[in-house]
């Protein structure tokens, strides 16, 4: 059973109805021991913006990242051509420690091959994520168009 990092935005409806999907999926496998998902975790104490909440944030979700044996991310756009920047470094960071990525692309178009290329597995629908068996680790590539 794995623990996984949950890695996705989460400032509009839209972002945050596909991250408690993603997280019912998660809670839903049998191969998940648990997971972290920054999104749960905001440090209302402290002033949202400031320099001591961004430490703590930053602190955590690094900690989780380094602790976590799976990474599982939402690799969808906002605007037109941009993954939130937040995420791509969570991606960039798990891969840095050679630890697989599942990747989340639901909306159509292409991916950077900064993610195309290191990703794990790629899905199309967080239910998928119920299904897929984190012992065995299945690989896939990427089909889709890379830019």
């Amino acid at each position: 059973m794995k623990h996984i990092y949950l890695a996705g935005p989460f400032f509009d409806d839209e972002q945050i109805d596909r991250l408690e999907r993603l997280e019912a999926a998660l809670e839903a496998n049998p191969t998940v021991a648990g997971f972290f998902s920054p999104f749960r975790h905001q440090y209302d104490a402290y002033e949202f913006g400031s320099k001591e909440w961004g430490d703590v944030v930053f602190e955590s979700d690094r900690s989780q990242l380094h602790d976590a044996d799976v990474i599982v991310a939402m690799a969808d756009f906002y605007g037109d051509d941009d993954v939130d920047p937040g995420t791509a470094w969570e991606i960039g960071y798990a891969g840095a420690q050679k630890k697989p990525v599942i990747i989340l692309k639901e909306k159509p178009g292409h991916l950077n091959i900064m993610m195309s290329v290191p990703g794990h597995a790629f899905v199309t629908k967080a239910a998928e994520i119920a299904n897929y068996d984190f012992d065995a680790m299945p690989v896939n590539e990427w089909e889709g168009k890379i830019f």
